[in-house]
């Protein structure tokens, strides 16, 4: 695919992602995750060749521009689209695939200091939300959902929501065949809310027994 296609398939993209996108100059001048995204592929253009510091340096300035840092090694596939963006960082061996949604504050980080694998490896039409950390070189299965303020530093099954610290599967699903990532985040659910209510529930039967 040609480099123009690709910017216009991004901005396809916003446009599904994103219900405030009203026009393409307005995606193309004021959306900084597309900015970030963009500029990666040059990135990762020169760090496959060899030109290790220059792409460095260069997303480096992207981050200061943007607030997006994602390393020229990363490898990331189609159709990703990284939301408001600001604080989101992407490591080195991070490996992300096709229509994945990413809001800010995300951390795909390692946890080890051995060069190799370390990083996240994010599978197809997934969706993270703010502030999630997922950490080490776990894998997120294909339409899986991250909870916001997660932290995750396990494997994702396909088809699975996480929510909680440490991130927990509260639950997997059937895929559906649709286009674009389906995070509501008002619709997950809180593990320790569902606790409590079951606690409160119990008690309010106990009582009832000691009137009885």
């Amino acid at each position: 695919m040609g480099l123009i296609a690709r910017i216009k398939e991004d901005i396809r993209t916003a446009f599904r992602e994103d219900p405030a996108a009203r026009g393409g100059i307005e995606v193309i001048l004021c959306y900084p995750g597309l900015h970030a995204i963009w500029m990666h592929r040059v990135s990762h253009w020169f760090w496959r060749r060899g030109f290790r510091t220059g792409a460095r340096f260069l997303s480096h300035l992207v981050r200061l521009v943007t607030g997006v840092e994602i390393h020229p090694g990363a490898t990331i596939g189609r159709r990703l689209f990284i939301d408001h963006g600001m604080g989101v960082v992407i490591g080195e061996t991070a490996q992300i695939g096709d229509d994945v949604l990413i809001y800010q504050g995300v951390v795909l980080g390692g946890v080890s200091r051995q060069k190799t694998k370390r990083h996240p490896t994010i599978g197809n039409n997934v969706g993270i939300g703010a502030g999630a950390v997922l950490l080490g070189p776990i894998k997120v299965g294909d339409h899986s959902r991250i909870g916001a303020g997660s932290v995750v530093i396990s494997d994702v099954p396909a088809n699975s929501t996480v929510v909680g610290v440490p991130g927990r599967v509260i639950f997997e699903r059937e895929p559906k065949n649709v286009s674009g990532v389906d995070l509501d985040h008002n619709k997950l659910p809180d593990p320790v809310i569902e606790v409590l209510h079951r606690l409160e529930k119990r008690i309010e039967e106990l009582e009832k027994k000691d009137k009885s």
